[in-house]
């Protein structure tokens, strides 16, 4: 065999794979008006931003919010997981609370507490 031994070559492939998650919820409960300038957004009160994995996710979530409670899609991208939603402080919080509470209980989603500022 020579000055070389034979080894098994152990190789490693590591992909990422999302989970069923809900990582942030957070409202704005007064956001400033140069948010909703910068974010391109009418001021209607609140903003809930989400982020979700699988990325698709954000369309459910949105459907799951508009039904809920009184608010607008700020913002939706299926690409990131992201979603901003608008409204009056306590619709912002219903939606948010129904989204958590239907990815968790129907689907299985690890959820994040809705913390707000």
């Amino acid at each position: 065999m020579g000055a070389f031994s034979e080894k098994a070559i152990e190789r490693i492939i590591q992909e990422s794979v999302p989970g069923k998650q809900v990582t942030i919820a957070h409202v704005i409960a007064s956001p400033m008006a140069d948010i909703y300038e910068r974010l391109g957004l009418d001021e209607k009160g609140a903003i809930g931003i989400l982020t979700l994995s699988p990325y698709e996710t954000a369309i459910i979530a949105a459907d799951i919010a508009t039904k809920t409670a009184d608010v607008e899609i700020g913002f939706l991208d299926r690409f990131t997981g992201s979603l901003i939603i608008c409204g009056d402080v306590q619709s912002v919080i219903t939606a948010m609370e129904a989204v958590n509470g239907t990815l968790k209980n129907m689907l299985g989603f690890t959820t994040a507490p809705i913390t707000r500022t």
